[in-house]
């Protein structure tokens, strides 16, 4: 019994041959190795088309931005366990990725889909600044909490925020969803009674979108970007093994209490 919904049987991504392999409709051999970047091929994977020159440099930029921000939990993780078992790298990339989510990552999925409904809302007819401020008070009286906004190092910027910015408004890049990202930053401060750091994850959301990307595929920018951070980590771990050590050091930080009955609380 077939259990959820299905497509077609069928992949517009690759195909091998015994002579040949072909990607996107392209031939890998003939026309991509040699020349296409990865980052142009990434791009090409992901979207089925070749990337413009401006959809090439800003990805790279992303790509830079979010691959790697120290010793979080996504490395510790990755760390730790390539300790406890040397010869599995792949086991290790993936404890580092299982825990990149909105918390460690970021949250630019969600910053996308926020982006793209206040975007549809605007092309409705509504005010982009109206529009973000009546959105920033339905998540506020909601209980959530603001994709995007807040940081627990980076205050009261994100240097990485304002780069992208930055450059996005030199290099003709800034569109709708970036207009949109920074109606955002005013509303939340004025919602919230106080300004909160627009992190990286904002700025990141609105370019790709204005650069065409699908809201889909935009989690897999940040995913991709950290997989070479948790990869470094882990070339670092196998000449200078420190796992055992951050393991050891969350052991003696943590009190243990007994439950039984008479035990001192």
């Amino acid at each position: 019994m077939q259990i959820g919904k299905t497509g077609a049987a069928e992949s517009h991504i690759c195909q091998a041959y015994p002579d040949r392999v072909e990607v996107r409709g392209l031939d890998l051999c003939r026309d991509l190795m040699g020349r296409m970047s990865f980052t142009e091929y990434f791009h090409l994977l992901l979207t089925g088309r070749k990337p413009t020159e401006t959809q090439r440099d800003f990805l790279d930029l992303l790509l830079v931005a979010i691959a790697e921000h120290g010793m979080m939990p996504t490395s510790v993780a990755a760390r730790m366990t390539l300790a406890a078992d040397p010869g599995s790298l792949q086991g290790a990339l993936a404890a580092g990725l299982l825990g990149c989510g909105p918390v460690i990552l970021g949250t630019a999925d969600l910053c996308a889909k926020l982006l793209a409904e206040a975007q549809a809302k605007v092309l409705a007819g509504g005010d982009a600044k109206t529009v973000a401020e009546q959105m920033a008070r339905d998540i506020k009286s909601a209980g959530g909490k603001a994709p995007g906004f807040g940081h627990p190092v980076h205050r009261p910027l994100d240097p990485r925020t304002e780069r992208i910015l930055e450059l996005a408004d030199q290099r003709g890049v800034s569109g709708p969803h970036v207009a949109l990202a920074r109606h955002f930053r005013l509303a939340i401060a004025k919602v919230w009674g106080k300004p909160l750091v627009m992190n990286v994850s904002m700025p990141m959301a609105a370019v790709l979108l204005d650069l065409g990307f699908p809201v889909n595929v935009v989690k897999a920018i940040p995913l991709l970007a950290r997989t070479a951070g948790i990869l470094a980590h882990l070339a670092e771990e196998q000449v200078n093994p420190i796992g055992f050590l951050l393991a050891g050091k969350a052991e003696e930080a943590t009190a243990y209490r007994s439950d039984q009955p008479g035990d001192k609380v």
